[in-house]
């Protein structure tokens, strides 16, 4: 709703196909960058409004799933805001480890 509420794209978009993703696909408000299932990595990139830059990255090797979130501030403003939304991704993030694994009960 916040997202919407500054003239983002929010969470309300679909994919082309719900069984393959290809670069140029949105999940929620992430844009796919790169997918490649032989590789077994997952790029995303973030349009929502923030003050900088962030991407997603899926990534398995061998029976590990690998999930690294990356920010790349725009002045004081994105600084203040990572530091606002940090704690925050511990819950955000674990948890949808936990989901896309199978792990969460």
């Amino acid at each position: 709703m916040l997202d919407k509420l500054f003239g983002g794209v929010g969470l309300s978009r679909g994919r082309r196909d719900i069984r393959l993703l290809e670069p140029g696909d949105s999940v929620d408000f992430w844009r796919v960058l790169y997918a490649n299932r032989d590789e077994k990595r997952l790029l995303l990139f973030a349009e929502m409004k923030m003050p900088g830059e962030a991407w997603l990255e899926f990534k398995i090797t061998g029976d590990t799933l690998h999930q690294t979130a990356t920010f790349r501030p725009h002045g004081l403003a994105g600084r203040l805001y990572w530091y606002t939304v940090y704690p925050f991704h511990f819950f955000i993030f674990g948890s949808m480890i936990r989901r896309l694994t199978g792990a969460e009960k």
